[in-house]
């Protein structure tokens, strides 16, 4: 057996940097792989117990197709080799995955994923999500899972950043199934931030910012207890809430804010979104105003390391919202 083959049969954890790596290497972090297509496939093959990990290092990863989990004995991490609370964090260094695929599905209709979550327990985090600008690319979704009896994802200190314009995003997170978790996350100007539709479980949403998403910020679909959902900020959105008409979850919402959204709960219906005439929904400690909330942008001097968050001391600034824990 091969040097090469002995190591990754034996490793739980491989390394990947896209600019100096190489898909022939063991995977170390001396000797990392390449891509990201080929560390899953690695993954995917590796029957050792135990959850395996794969490291991205700084730069950027094109998929040109979608990138399926589909591990079969035990659950999968994908995570910056910083994270944003690393003493030596900085935004450069965040890994950032870019699709440049075609549509590469057809479930329910043509679409393309970027990463296909096949398997239970997974965890993401660290990573930045850009749109897809493949011009016959209508509906991309970066992170996706079809299958309703799935359990299991974490997302957690993850950007996902869409440009309606150029490369958009229909929905940053399309999920069916339980247990699901987005925690200290940032969506901007995704037409979606969380699409979740069937046997949706244990979904939780923490201390996390959506801003701009010109559909809604949330779809839901069969309402199952529990929900969590607390210390996030809402802002610039068209619906902040999307759920089947004629049904009245008693969601509850707390530590949150709602700031300068079109409208505040809507149904999705055949005939198009439509604003909730009636809700039974607990709000505990929730602020609203009328007023968007401003975030930092970059400027000229590029990157900065609170982006795309609220400054200390203005509106929802307390809620400790973004990707910093």
């Amino acid at each position: 057996m091969s040097t090469i083959v002995y190591a990754q049969q034996q490793a739980q954890t491989i390394f990947v940097d896209p600019v100096s790596g190489s898909d022939t290497n063991s995977g170390t972090s001396i000797a990392p792989l390449k891509s990201l297509k080929h560390a899953v496939s690695l993954a995917n093959g590796n029957d050792i117990a135990g959850t395996f990990t794969i490291k991205l290092l700084p730069g950027l990863y094109v998929l040109e197709d979608k990138v399926q989990l589909e591990r079969k004995t035990a659950g999968l991490v994908i995570e910056a080799s910083d994270l944003p609370d690393s003493k030596d964090w900085n935004p450069y260094k965040m890994p950032v995955i870019s699709s440049v695929s075609a549509n590469n599905s057809t479930v329910q209709f043509p679409h393309a994923a970027g990463i296909l979550v096949a398997m239970n327990n997974v965890k993401i985090s660290g990573l930045k999500f850009i749109g897809n600008a493949n011009p016959v690319t209508r509906y991309y979704y970066p992170i996706s899972r079809k299958d309703t009896l799935a359990t299991g994802l974490e997302i957690s200190q993850c950007y996902f950043i869409g440009e309606r314009n150029a490369a958009p995003i229909q929905a940053a997170v399309w999920v069916h199934g339980s247990k699901l978790m987005v925690d200290h996350c940032v969506f901007f100007e995704c037409k979606n931030a969380l699409v979740l539709i069937e046997n949706i479980r244990d979904f939780s949403m923490t201390n996390s910012i959506v801003y701009g998403a010109y559909e809604a910020a949330v779809w839901f679909g069969a309402y199952h207890t529990p929900v969590r959902f607390s210390n996030n900020v809402i802002s610039n959105c068209n619906f902040f809430w999307l759920r089947a008409e004629g049904t009245y979850p008693k969601y509850e919402f707390q530590n949150s804010l709602f700031a300068g959204n079109q409208s505040f709960m809507g149904h999705y219906t055949k005939s198009g979104l439509k604003p909730a005439g009636r809700n039974e929904h607990i709000e505990k400690n929730v602020q609203k105003n009328t007023k968007k909330v401003e975030l930092i942008t970059v400027g000229q001097k590029g990157l900065i390391t609170n982006y795309l968050h609220l400054s200390n001391g203005t509106m929802g600034s307390e809620l400790k919202a973004g990707i910093f824990k």
